[in-house]
């Protein structure tokens, strides 16, 4: 990856000569892992086993029976899949080469081509220029060049200038999600989850009915400070700056613990959630990243089955 984005058709071209060909290698036969779908033809019952989801719990046969039961479903050969894209300001941020951003974009032009090359259809929400944006589910290659067009051309406005001081309101985004994924389809939100309150019902409103897997991206700078003395801070969103002594170890002491606090309710609200959770760096190979998570997505109980929040980290 370069520091500049290139543009849609070159990025496509060189996954296609590149990536996809390593992550077909890679997967091999575990498509369905990473991309799985729940038919809606009820296919059968049977008694709960470990790593079952129980959100496919008989409630009634489980009364009647006096032991756990669960559905099981057909699975549709072909599924719908929706992006739920965040590209608002905080977005741009990256510590080396490569902001979220560009990872994000990347991320996506990879997965809708793997969808793509197994015939699944695929929409798109676009959340970052003020008002969300929906990319109706199609396939094929000229709806992967109509997204990655559409995540170019998303771009916030520049707070500084505009006068804008609104913060990200990922509530809107998965709002309108919920109002255009009609049928039962694999959600990928994709976020770096700086968002003002009020997204954790939402979310999980959401997971009722789909698929939901969350892709939280970050740089390895807001997780912890280098001592680089003084710092003007300025927050990508609104604009709003601040002078920091980094060399301070106090300081960098407390905005270690604030991090920590942030995750310990961000692991939380996936929890509640019931999400499966990648953490992607802007230093992180996409393609490695894809593939531990179809591991551990095969072998990982789900976090409704009463496990503890982990999310996935690729490194």
């Amino acid at each position: 990856m370069s520091a500049s984005t290139p543009t849609p058709e070159a990025l496509l071209r060189r996954m296609e000569m590149t990536v996809l060909r390593r992550l077909d290698g890679l997967l091999h036969g575990d498509y369905h892992t990473l991309f799985r779908g729940i038919g809606i033809d009820l296919a059968d019952l049977r008694e709960y086993q470990y790593q079952d989801d129980v959100r496919h719990i008989d409630w009634n046969v489980t009364a009647r029976m006096q032991t756990p039961y669960v559905k099981e479903f057909h699975e549709e050969r072909e599924l719908t899949a929706w992006f739920l894209l965040d590209l608002s300001g905080s977005e741009d941020f990256g510590s080396q080469q490569v902001s979220k951003r560009m990872q994000a974009i990347y991320l996506t032009a990879v997965l809708a081509s793997v969808l793509n090359r197994h015939g699944n259809r695929f929409g798109a929400v676009l959340y970052g220029a003020g008002k969300d944006s929906v990319l109706t589910t199609r396939n094929g290659r000229q709806q992967i060049l109509r997204l990655l067009h559409g995540m170019h051309g998303c771009k916030p406005p520049d707070p500084a200038t505009s006068g804008s001081r609104a913060g990200t309101r990922l509530h809107q985004l998965l709002e309108t999600a919920a109002g255009v994924a009609r049928r039962r389809s694999l959600v990928f939100l994709i976020s770096d989850f700086i968002s003002e309150p009020g997204w954790e019902r939402p979310l999980a409103a959401l997971t009722h009915r789909h698929d939901v897997i969350a892709i939280r991206l970050y740089d390895p700078l807001e997780m912890s400070l280098p001592d680089l003395g003084l710092l003007t801070i300025q927050d990508a969103e609104t604009a709003e700056q601040i002078l920091v002594d980094t060399h301070d170890a106090g300081f960098r002491s407390r905005f270690v613990a604030a991090v920590g606090e942030r995750e310990e309710r961000l692991r939380e609200s996936f929890a509640e959630a019931g999400v499966d959770v990648l953490e992607i760096s802007t230093e992180d190979d996409i393609v490695d990243a894809l593939y531990r998570f179809s591991d551990l997505r095969k072998h990982a109980s789900r976090l409704a089955t009463g496990g503890s929040a982990q999310p996935w980290r690729a490194s």
